[in-house]
């Protein structure tokens, strides 16, 4: 039984996409429309309870539900992609570079942007585009105060942690390639990082598969 790959083209579950592809591995892409509401079908709720993407179903049948569980389970799994470092302090330090990326750039900043109705409680409601434009700015504010703050913490060159490409840089790539895309500007390392990515064989060849221009 092959792998399967439950993803939205060029959401967050591109990097893990990458990752994917880095390692050969073979695997079944199950394509989730999410404006359709492919997430809330009962057979994806199944699967996944959340509707949430990704979702990685194992060989064996269970499914890893989120992107930090993937992320991590690849790089455990298939040590040969070098995706943690095998110093303990470069680990961690890829698993906080990681956390940043899901939790404080996505989760914080464009949950805002992209799903700013999220934010408004109903009984504004009727304030309706006006709100939405305000909680879709502080997203963007929150997105480009946590890049500056990486920017003080990223290498000069190369990748985040050390020679490899690592699961902290798959998390990153996403968000930068999100910046890219709606004008927000990225600072000098950061988007030397995403340079560096986004020249990788088959990170363009991802982006070709999931209907971008590398």
């Amino acid at each position: 039984m092959a792998l399967k790959f439950y993803m939205t083209p060029g959401s967050c579950s591109t990097g893990i996409h990458i990752l994917l592809e880095t390692l050969e591995l073979p695997f079944e892409a199950w394509i989730i429309n999410i404006p359709a509401g492919d997430h809330l079908r009962p057979d994806y709720l199944k699967i996944n309870p959340r509707g949430t993407i990704p979702t990685l179903v194992l060989d064996d049948g269970r499914a890893l539900t989120d992107f930090r569980s993937i992320a991590l389970w690849l790089a455990e799994t298939y040590p040969r992609g070098r995706f943690l470092p095998q110093d303990p302090a470069l680990a961690a330090r890829a698993v906080e570079l990681l956390d940043f990326a899901l939790i404080q750039l996505h989760g914080e900043g464009y949950t805002r942007i992209f799903t700013s109705e999220r934010y408004i409680p109903s009984s504004e409601a009727r304030h309706g585009q006006g709100l939405k434009d305000d909680v879709a700015s502080h997203g963007r504010e929150i997105v480009s105060q946590a890049f500056e703050l990486l920017e003080r913490r990223m290498p000069a060159e190369g990748y985040v942690v050390g020679p490899h490409f690592s699961i902290a840089d798959a998390a990153l790539f996403y968000n930068e390639f999100w910046a890219d895309r709606i004008g927000i500007l990225l600072p000098p390392r950061v988007a030397a990082h995403y340079r560096l990515v986004r020249a990788r064989p088959v990170v363009r060849q991802v982006l070709a598969e999931e209907g971008y221009r590398s």
